[in-house]
């Protein structure tokens, strides 16, 4: 298959979607670090959701729904954790990076995975959803329910049957 589907457009998997948002946000990282605006990243973060949700397959949107919170925080991660290499108290500055740039991002944050998930509504999926609640019905064995009758509790186990069994014969004492 050449990745195009029948409508004619290009359909990302959930790999290159994520992929997508991932690099989209490293790029707003990068452009805040040259031109200084904080907005940049959230705006490429929410660019790179709304892109990644228009493109990847129906059958796909339910993985990529749960993606966005880890792909900002992983992104901001790696760009904090690199940041604070040069600084005299490494950990001070990476805790410190972390939380300005976690409390910063967060309306992009929630910005972007609610584009992501009215998007994937849109497209659907609840179709999604339900597929894979027949898909885990239809793989779960039958679970054996307790037997009801005058008593709620299990009937008991045969006597023995928790003995542990001998094998061969015994030793003999010196």
């Amino acid at each position: 298959m050449s990745g195009r589907s029948r409508s004619g457009g290009v359909r990302l998997t959930t790999r290159g979607a994520v992929a997508l948002v991932l690099a989209s946000t490293l790029a707003g990282r990068g452009l805040q670090a040259f031109f200084g605006p904080s907005a940049l990243v959230g705006l490429a973060f929410v660019a790179g959701c709304g892109a990644a949700v228009a493109l990847v397959n129906r059958r796909e949107l339910l993985s990529l729904v749960v993606s966005p919170p880890l792909i900002f925080f992983g992104a901001t991660l790696a760009v904090e954790a690199i940041r604070s290499l040069g600084a005299a108290m490494p950990l001070q500055s990476f805790g410190l990076g972390m939380f300005t740039m976690l409390s910063a991002g967060a309306p992009w944050l929630f910005g972007g995975s609610l584009l992501v998930l009215v998007v994937a509504w849109r497209r659907g999926l609840a179709q999604c959803v339900r597929e894979l609640r027949e898909d885990l019905r239809a793989a779960s064995p039958d679970v054996p329910r307790p037997r009801t009758g005058e008593s709620s509790e299990f009937a008991p186990e045969p006597e023995g049957y928790f003995e542990p069994k001998v094998y061969g014969t015994p030793r003999e004492s010196p």
